[in-house]
């Protein structure tokens, strides 16, 4: 579509500026697709403004949990399927994603690592790719949810490097089991080398996650899911989480995973630390039916995915939905829902400074959003990679 060789200002109804709206302003984006002024809009200044019309022009959303969409996985390790997830989302209005792993023999998770890497190198269509998520294998089996027992492993730092060198230090994100054995001494070193760890598919207690917590690790994992609950003699895993001043609470906000009076009195406890993400899997803007999670046969029953004991395996939410639902089961503003599934999982990442709102000094990674919520434009750093008027919506291509 369009280059971004040069700079545009762009007119719209609304900007979400920061936190606040600004009404009939315009967005000026240079030619590094950095945005360069957001302002009211004048009529002498900005007379070769592009006019969006009757839009409100948002941050991208980014989805730093997701497994894949449109028939493809990240556990595929082609790029194609990595640029079908990324074209996929860019329709949705996501700008940004961390492609995730799951459980699976060693060989499959290094491909998968190293195809996001070069993906992430040679550039993909739409919504850019962030980096990796490595989900699994360092979990335990009471809450293995899909994951597969027989490929979990033991925690060493050696196998750590590992993952970190497969991944051209692409590795932003790792999820762990706070009780495993070494797991104190994993999080330190994860996170001396700049990677989050995330706390799930765990039965630990309150004690051992407030330790790995207090050792660096940044995070938990889909809240509620694949973890020791709440109970009143022993908050667990979600109540350490909750509790926490700088944790933050990963959520699927799909109405399968997690009653909405659950999210509301998570919402309640961290308030800006709760994170939305979609945890999608291939399935994900598909048609009912049979379909893989890395090394599990899994069903989809009216957009419900299960494995054959009857859990949960991953969802077929999009971050547009789960905005849509937050904004609707707690009474929010949108604006606020929407920051959930942008600022906050930019800041989660550490890269709020560059993404995640719409300020000056920050890439221009936005959308056009109509009043009914469809997605009109989406940029990716200033560059056009969606047009609901000229381009329709992409089919499935990993069949």
């Amino acid at each position: 579509m369009e280059s971004k060789s040069h700079a545009h200002c762009f007119r719209a109804q609304r900007v979400l500026h920061g936190k606040q709206w600004l009404q009939d302003a315009v967005v000026t984006v240079d030619e590094n697709g950095t945005i360069s002024a957001i302002e009211p809009y004048d009529g002498q200044r900005h007379a070769d403004a592009i006019p969006l019309g009757p839009v409100d022009l948002m941050p991208g959303l980014i989805d730093s949990h997701v497994h894949g969409s449109q028939g493809c996985d990240v556990m595929d390790a082609t790029h194609d399927s990595l640029n079908t997830m990324s074209r996929y989302f860019a329709t949705l209005g996501v700008t940004a994603f961390v492609a995730t792993t799951v459980t699976a023999p060693v060989a499959k998770i290094r491909a998968a690592l190293a195809q996001v890497a070069k993906s992430k190198h040679d550039g993909v269509e739409g919504a850019e790719i962030l980096g990796a998520y490595l989900e699994g294998p360092y979990f335990t089996e009471k809450n293995k949810g899909a994951h597969p027992t027989q490929w979990f492993r033991e925690l060493a730092v050696e196998e750590l490097e590992d993952w970190i060198s497969y991944s051209d230090n692409q590795l932003l994100k790792v999820a762990l089991a706070p009780e495993k054995t070494g797991a104190l001494d994993a999080i330190r070193y994860l996170d001396a080398h700049g990677i989050h760890v995330m706390l799930g598919h765990s039965d630990a207690s309150y004690e051992q996650v407030k330790a790995a917590l207090a050792a660096g690790a940044k995070g938990i994992v889909h809240c509620y899911n694949g973890m020791r609950g709440l109970h009143h003699r022993d908050p667990g895993v979600v109540g350490a989480g909750l509790l926490h001043p700088h944790c933050f609470v990963e959520m699927i906000a799909d109405g399968h995973h997690v009653h909405p009076a659950a999210i509301d009195v998570a919402h309640r406890c961290c308030g800006s630390r709760m994170t939305l993400i979609t945890d999608a899997m291939r399935a994900t803007g598909m048609p009912d039916g049979q379909y893989t999670l890395g090394e599990y046969q899994v069903d989809m029953k009216q957009g419900v995915v299960m494995t054959s004991s009857g859990g949960l395996a991953g969802s077929t939410l999009t971050l547009l939905r789960g905005v849509k639902n937050i904004h609707r089961w707690l009474n929010v503003p949108i604006e606020q829902a929407w920051l959930m599934a942008s600022y906050t999982p930019a800041e989660s990442l550490g890269i709020q400074h560059q993404l995640g709102s719409l300020e000056v000094g920050k890439f221009a990674s936005m959308v056009a959003v109509s009043s009914d919520f469809s997605i009109e434009k989406t940029w990716v750093k200033g560059r056009l990679v969606f047009d609901a008027v000229a381009s329709p919506r992409q089919e499935a291509l990993c069949i």
